[in-house]
């Protein structure tokens, strides 16, 4: 596979390539960015770790009934997806406060919420990536409670999955799109780059923050979530869960 194939979207980290009128290559690259792209590096392998820990989350996502784009993986960094209409958004989920919201108000890193925070942001860089309020996002079309209904149960299968890893899930940022039949499935991808990880009861990161803030070796934080995802494989916790639940 290469660039022979239609290009339909190129972004700091990723490259989306058509495969077929229904279906997409999304393709990870080695990049890291950070600050709107000010901070950028190429390390290898990054890319393919990325994209395994991506398909990984949405395998699991998928088979605990949240439907999403992922179709298979091909290769080392490239995940087979259906083509979407995206949402211009950011779905933004806080289980406990660090980065923008610290800055941005008065609260302490660290705060742990009595429920999730659940933020909506325009995705538009020229813009800023503008906070939206519910009402906003009403006259622009969209109606908020339908994505935070299907975030929040992302919200639970991810915290559940990181526990199982000694990982505390801070926040993550995810997207949407619209199949063919216009359901609103879950998009893009959910890795260490989404989000922010913090070993279990402390705020040791395991995330793009390592970079950001340069606080060590990001790709050995990376690989090591990686190899206990892979680990829990072998795990069909979620058929547990769903037989709980029943």
């Amino acid at each position: 596979m290469g660039d022979f194939m239609l290009i339909l979207n190129r972004g700091k980290v990723k490259t989306v390539l058509e495969y077929t009128k229904d279906q997409v290559f999304i393709r990870f690259e080695d990049d890291v960015t950070a600050f709107e792209g000010a901070k950028k590096e190429s390390m290898k392998d990054k890319g393919s770790i990325n994209c395994k820990i991506s398909t990984i989350i949405f395998k699991r996502l998928g088979e605990s009934g949240i439907k999403n784009h992922w179709i298979d993986t091909n290769g080392l960094a490239t995940m087979r997806c259906h083509k979407l209409d995206i949402v211009p958004l950011e779905v933004v989920v806080r289980n406990k406060a660090a980065g923008s919201i610290c800055r941005q108000t008065t609260i302490k890193k660290g705060t742990e919420f009595n429920e999730p925070l659940v933020e909506f942001h325009l995705k538009d860089d020229s813009k800023g990536d503008p906070l939206l309020t519910p009402d906003r996002m009403k006259l622009m079309g969209y109606d908020p409670y339908t994505f935070i209904s299907i975030t929040n149960k992302v919200n639970i299968e991810l915290i559940r999955l990181f526990n199982l890893i000694n990982l505390d899930l801070v926040d993550f940022k995810i997207e949407f799109g619209y199949d063919k039949n216009g359901e609103l499935v879950l998009a893009d991808e959910i890795s260490p780059d989404s989000m922010r990880l913090w070993k279990a009861g402390t705020q040791e990161s395991f995330d793009k923050d390592i970079f950001r803030e340069d606080k060590g070796d990001l790709l050995a934080a990376y690989r090591t979530i990686l190899k206990d995802l892979e680990r829990l494989d072998y795990l069909p916790y979620l058929d547990s869960e769903k037989n709980k639940k029943e």
